[in-house]
């Protein structure tokens, strides 16, 4: 059994058609992962939608509080602020700091 996909990007990109395949496998163009912002190894995440359709992106990690402890140690002598403080848990949760730097 084979199921199709129609995927439409933008204006610059024709709409893109794919085939599910009987094992439920879906090949995607390469400017379509281009499009995503997805590169090789990264995952793909399809929201379903009420009405039949579903919705691809990217995934992105949604990391975890352990990562985010000891991001500011050693990096200055100066106190926080509150808003300081805000600002950094915000970068971590977001994936901007990577090992205490942004």
């Amino acid at each position: 059994m084979y199921f199709c996909i129609t995927i439409k990007l933008t204006e610059d990109y024709p709409m893109t058609t794919l085939t599910v395949t009987a094992r439920g496998q879906v090949t995607f163009r390469k400017k379509v992962l281009q499009h995503l912002g997805i590169k090789p190894g990264e995952k793909i995440a399809l929201d379903l939608l009420p009405d039949g359709r579903g919705m691809i992106r990217a995934a992105r990690p949604t990391g975890r509080i352990q990562d985010f402890f000891g991001a500011l140690a050693g990096q200055t002598k100066k106190v926080a602020t509150i808003e300081e403080m805000n600002q950094a848990a915000a970068d971590g949760w977001a994936g901007r700091v990577k090992m205490g730097r942004k």
